[in-house]
């Protein structure tokens, strides 16, 4: 069968076929080394001929890590591979890089398929076979100034949470005084809510002075917030109150203080932003002129909300500045799900040569399991990323948007059902994250109404085409 006659499966079935004529393994790291990476101590093996004891035992200590890494270069080892292991491999890996050792930061699960006994020192001999012969592959690492980022934002990220927890025990304190503020108000953390809970730990205890602090937009009366500040007021519930809201501000100082170190941080990286000239320049929230149009999400629409945990410094023009693309002009994303995806892949996009392949590593492709040509099971990856996991609850706010984004959105929950469809959203936003900071490309909404015009026409042409099969046309009907 000619080369360009054959389909995918042919082709597919060829080149396992030229792969199983040579079974033989290529050295494709003859200078390597394997470290079985642990607490108090690690595991290194190198070739036997490169040294009269090619498995020694280093402790954790910075000065035990150093001699290890002047054992290597005496060694005349290049690339080293080691297990993710916790976090006991980030010193590690940190001064084998600046030594100039090219480092595999491998999954564990690819390597623990070792038959017979386990011991420290069988592990680092494995590690080191499977990558002399390339069958390891390395993890994605950002740049140092990514993973500085990151380190911060996570770090951000733990005080939200924790904010988030005090909240919910406030909330939990109120029940058991019978005061129902939850019930009237959405959001404890928000600025009726802060005004009212520190009026109550400041002494007062009149509900309708109390109803009086909230802000005229709320949309529950005053009467109604009155009748729900009736409580028990009970000094030991009192106590824990108190407590909560400081635990409460106490994280938003935390907060506060990464978004000091984050602005800082973020001010080092190179402005991929030609000059522009001051009259273009948009004013952004804080009074100070952006460096391009940066849609501006998080822009409070009144005055009836406190600032919770949003980033206190103009995020979204640090991001446009060192990205040179709004990532927010995408329906769904706001500033704080870009700089999520930002801090944990980066602004290179070399490292995937495809959408395709970028979409892939954040497990939001099919995985299907193929066994004599039967599928056996269906569905993605289980990747634990918090890129993914951000584009993922993204995707589910655009339930209600009047976008292009949101039309197929829904198009596929009516169809898939909401998880289905929320991966394949995830999946579809993960493309153009990539299109954006890869190629510099803005994205443009082109509408609730294209998706639906451009949705018919496909039926229509579906319908044409099944009715040509059977001989017949389609025919539109004439309006009344």
């Amino acid at each position: 069968m000619a080369a360009g006659k054959m389909n995918r499966k042919d082709r597919k079935e060829l080149a396992r076929e030229l792969r199983a004529a040579t079974p033989r393994l290529e050295v494709m790291h003859p200078n390597a080394a394997g470290i079985d990476v642990g607490n108090s101590a690690h595991y290194v093996a190198v070739r036997p001929d490169q040294d009269t004891a090619p498995v020694r035992r280093f402790r954790c200590f910075t000065a035990d890590l150093h001699r290890m890494a002047d054992w290597l270069e005496a060694c005349g080892v290049n690339t080293v591979a080691m297990q993710s292991t916790g976090v006991y491999w980030i010193p590690l890996y940190e001064i084998l890089e600046e030594r100039g050792f090219e480092v595999y930061l491998v999954n564990a699960r690819h390597t623990k398929n070792l038959p017979g006994r386990k011991s420290d020192v069988q592990e680092s001999q494995w590690l080191l076979k499977l990558h002399t012969y390339g069958l390891l592959n390395n993890s994605f690492q950002p740049t140092g100034q990514i993973r500085v980022a990151r380190t911060y934002w996570r770090q951000r990220g733990e005080h939200v949470r924790g904010a988030s927890t005090c909240v919910q025990r406030i909330q939990k304190v109120l029940t058991q005084m019978n005061v129902q503020l939850a019930n009237v108000i959405s959001d404890l953390s928000g600025l009726t809510g802060q005004t009212i809970v520190r009026a109550i730990l400041a002494g007062e205890r009149d509900p309708r002075k109390l109803a009086e602090l909230s802000h005229p937009q709320i949309r529950a009366s005053r009467e109604e917030i009155a009748r729900s500040l009736e409580g028990n007021w009970r000094a030991e519930l009192l106590f824990v109150l108190k407590q909560e809201m400081e635990m409460y501000d106490t994280y938003q100082r935390r907060i506060a203080e990464c978004d000091g170190e984050l602005k800082e941080h973020l001010n080092s990286f190179a402005d991929k932003l030609a000059p522009q000239p001051a009259q273009e320049r948009l004013p952004s929230e804080n009074g100070q002129a952006n460096k391009g149009p940066v849609a501006q999400k998080t822009k409070l629409k009144s005055g009836n909300k406190a600032s919770g945990n949003r980033p206190q410094f103009d995020l979204a023009g640090e991001l446009y500045r060192i990205s040179g693309v709004d990532l927010t002009r995408i329906d769904s994303i706001n500033v704080l799900v870009a700089q999520t995806v930002i801090s944990e892949v980066g602004l290179d996009m070399s490292r995937w040569n495809t959408e395709a392949q970028f979409a892939s590593w954040l497990g939001l492709c099919p995985d299907n399991r193929i066994s004599g040509d039967k599928v056996l099971s269906k569905g993605t990856r289980h990747v634990v990323n918090r890129a993914a996991t951000a584009l993922r609850i993204a995707a589910t706010t655009l339930l209600r948007s009047r976008s292009y984004l949101g039309a197929q959105y829904r198009r596929l929950r009516t169809r898939l059902g909401a998880p289905k469809a929320i991966t394949a959203m995830a999946h579809k936003l993960a493309r153009l994250v990539y299109r954006m900071l890869k190629y510099g490309q803005e994205y443009i909404d082109k509408g609730m109404q294209y998706y639906e015009d451009r949705y018919r026409q496909q039926q229509i042409e579906r319908l044409q085409k099944n009715a040509a099969k059977l001989n017949l046309q389609v025919v539109p009907s004439q309006p009344v």
